[in-house]
């Protein structure tokens, strides 16, 4: 029995998607759990499932074609079923609410049950691509970590599992020449629209403050000669964060009419720059972690990002972001702070500085901090608090030294 296969709410707040990749052909036979579509939403690149067995006899829609959720895209029958036109018709552009709601995306009559069929529960759910290149580089997937959509494995993690260790792309510099005009991509836009919207209805205040991170320079020497995973500085500055919020929870909060709604858990974001884009993953219940933890799911989120794999739960709940420019060289930026949240932080470059000391001169190593923040929300003496509270964990690094 024919059956169409509708386009998913693959997040809690998504409305619409652009297909990014088709996996399947017409006369393709497809099993329920293969990815069938590669969906760009408005937070990230997720990998469709196809939520039923069957055999490919139209395909509605075309790559770069933006749906709203619920619009029918491919239909599915018996191999040798004939779907009459007619019916194909009466989907193209329908995208009906009730449908839309369910993740399964899948509106079609009942079917007799097949007496003597069983299908095997056990099957290792992982991309058609990363299926192939597990065979050409003779690796099992039984013994590979997914990092995709609940757990699916990706080209990237059979990669890593063939080279024994992952591996951080890098970051490529968008290519583009004089006079040209550069079109943006979805990810660019969306931006856009955010920071826009950030400008226009967050007033926000700014401070400033250096902190002295010569312990902590010294602590992540230390720690990473022992450690299983190397912390990075972001690692530390996240700890810390988590710590001021635990402190100051109204940094956590949201106008909402005539209350702050405080977070329920302290979940900060980390900007993260990939290809046309710049993203912001959770690291999730990040006071309740060690910095080597936190360098663990910071560099899973990394990874993820930038092999455009995040998931939309990657990419909710945070109460703040941490964004690092000091690799580049930059010494302070004003960054703008995302909506939805209260405040975003700044981090410029670690430099060896000329400092006072008792009547002489030293050499310590000061790091420049930007807090940005919504005064619909909190003051400046609250917010000052918070990151006075910061910088000293900062410079103390006994809450890391443990």
């Amino acid at each position: 029995m024919a059956k169409e296969i509708r386009l998913p709410q693959l997040g809690q707040t998504m409305e619409e998607g652009t297909i990014v990749n088709c996996l399947v052909k017409v006369g393709d036979e497809v099993k329920k759990g293969d990815v069938i579509f590669e969906i760009e939403t408005d937070k990230a690149t997720l990998e469709m499932e196809s939520p039923a067995d069957g055999f490919v006899k139209y395909i509605l829609v075309e790559v770069d074609q933006t749906l709203p959720v619920g619009e029918a895209m491919v239909v599915l029958g018996e191999k040798d079923e004939d779907v009459p036109q007619s019916f194909v018709d009466s989907l193209k552009g329908s995208a009906p609410a009730a449908q839309a709601s369910e993740a399964a995306g899948v509106a079609t009559a009942p079917e007799p049950t097949k007496p003597g069929l069983s299908k095997p529960t056990d099957k290792v759910k992982a991309s058609p691509r990363a299926k192939k290149l597990a065979e050409q580089l003779g690796v099992n997937l039984e013994s590979v970590t997914g990092t995709g959509p609940a757990g699916r494995i990706s080209e990237q993690d059979v990669k890593d599992a063939a080279s024994g260790e992952p591996a951080g792309p890098e970051v490529p510099a968008q290519e583009a020449k004089l006079g040209e005009a550069v079109p943006l991509n979805r990810l660019q836009k969306i931006t856009a629209q955010r920071m826009l919207r950030s400008k226009q209805e967050i007033p926000c205040f700014y401070l400033s403050v250096k902190a002295d991170v010569t312990k902590l320079v010294d602590l992540r020497s230390r720690l990473n000669k022992n450690s299983d995973v190397k912390i990075a500085y972001n690692d530390f500055i996240i700890k810390a964060v988590a710590a001021g919020l635990e402190k100051y929870p109204v940094m956590t909060g949201q106008l909402a009419g005539e209350i702050i709604k405080l977070s329920e858990s302290i979940n900060i974001g980390l900007a993260i720059a990939v290809p046309g884009g710049l993203v912001a993953p959770i690291v999730k219940d990040a006071n309740k972690k060690d910095v080597e933890q936190i360098a663990r799911d910071s560099k899973a989120l990394i990874e993820k990002a930038r092999s455009n794999k995040l998931a939309p739960a990657d990419l909710e709940g945070g109460c703040i972001t941490v964004s690092n420019l000091g690799a580049f060289g930059i010494e302070s930026f004003i960054p703008i702070v995302v909506p939805g949240q209260c405040s975003i932080l700044g981090i410029g470059r670690i430099a060896g500085t000329c400092v006072p000391d008792n009547g002489g001169i030293i050499t310590r190593k000061l790091m420049d901090m930007t807090l940005s923040v919504d005064h619909k929300v909190t003051n400046g003496a609250y917010a000052a608090q918070f990151l006075d509270y910061v910088r000293k964990l900062l410079e103390d690094v006994s809450i890391f030294d443990s």
